[in-house]
């Protein structure tokens, strides 16, 4: 089992490892699962802590084999954008999830759109910011253009490209602000991506399986902000923040029939493997705009992917099991 890591997401990463190791050892003591668990725990410096000390990647990757499945609960950064993935492949050792290319595409949400786009579904309007130019003239034109993606007046979210669990996002309300919440992103050293923000209710839907034999959209559910407008980061991972409701209680049934299906285009449009996770906007009128893919869902004890699974009846244990056997197969 893997997390920690050294991106923003690390603590998220940490408690979404524990709990991954405490369902396969109680499975394992139950009888449930042949296998024993180690927990290897990516520090801030990049050395991986194993149970034979720090070590550097290279040399903890030589400690496995095809006997082992790498369980990745690493949220962000290196650990989800393809990087790991493609050195575990490398090195002939299975792991959970999607592979290098689909992580990699999915954690960029200016061609994740891209990709979503020619499937023929809907996304917030959007305009990627790689950098602010100092000349008025500039500066002005691009004050034109991201106004014009919300020429309403509804508002605007910026993100970083490639940041998760809504770090660093700013709700925007007045034109005067973008420019100042684009500048912090980029401060961070990634790219801001600026979309129109999207009236509605936050919903996501989940899938597992493997494409031609038993992938499946797992139950959508709501999500209802308690102290914010929007889905934060505090109303996340706060234990006042959002309200999880599965099934829906604000979506018509064939809105939701909707949403399942697009779950699915949108998994395997981008490459994904496994599992995945997809965020989505439906406005009052029923329209739906996907937000975003991920490709390793939180599975904390306020994480959406195992409250769905639960739904469809995959108790946490179960649903961390079925990850490993798909890990497994020849998906």
């Amino acid at each position: 089992m893997l997390s920690g890591g050294t991106s923003s997401e690390r603590e998220v990463s940490l408690r979404s490892g524990e709990a991954v190791v405490g369902a396969l050892r109680g499975a394992a003591d139950s009888g449930a699962w042949e296998g024993t668990v180690t927990s290897v725990v990516i520090e801030e410096d990049g050395t991986w802590n194993t149970p034979d000390g720090r070590l550097k990647e290279l040399d903890a990757l030589r400690d496995l084999g095809a006997e082992h499945v790498v369980f990745i609960a690493l949220h962000g950064g290196r650990g989800e954008d393809g990087r790991l993935q493609a050195v575990l492949e490398s090195a002939g050792v299975r792991y959970t999830g999607s592979g290098p290319s689909a992580s990699a595409l999915c954690m960029d949400k200016r061609a994740a759109r891209g990709v979503l786009l020619d499937e023929g579904l809907n996304v917030p309007p959007g305009l990627l910011v790689p950098r602010l130019l100092s000349g008025d003239t500039d500066q002005a034109r691009l004050q034109r253009e991201l106004e014009e993606l919300s020429p309403n007046g509804d508002g605007w979210f910026v993100k970083p490209n490639k940041g998760g669990s809504s770090a660093g996002v700013t709700r925007v309300m007045e034109p005067g602000g973008l420019l100042a919440a684009i500048s912090t992103v980029l401060e961070s050293g990634d790219s801001a991506l600026v979309e129109r923000l999207i009236r509605g209710v936050e919903v996501s839907v989940g899938v597992i399986g493997v494409l031609g034999r038993d992938l499946r959209a797992l139950p959508t559910v709501e999500i209802q902000p308690q102290g914010s407008d929007w889905f934060d980061e505090a109303e996340k991972y706060a234990a006042s923040g959002a309200v999880e409701v599965c099934p829906p209680e604000n979506i018509p049934h064939s809105v939701d029939e909707d949403l399942r299906r697009s779950a699915l285009r949108a998994h395997v449009a981008t490459g994904c493997r496994g599992h995945s996770r997809t965020d989505f906007m439906v406005t009052e009128g029923g329209d739906i705009y996907a937000l975003e893919v991920n490709t390793i869902p939180g599975l904390t004890e306020r994480s959406l992917l195992p409250l769905e699974a639960a739904a469809a009846g995959m108790n946490f244990q179960s649903l961390c099991l079925e990850m490993l056997r798909l890990a497994s197969s020849d998906a």
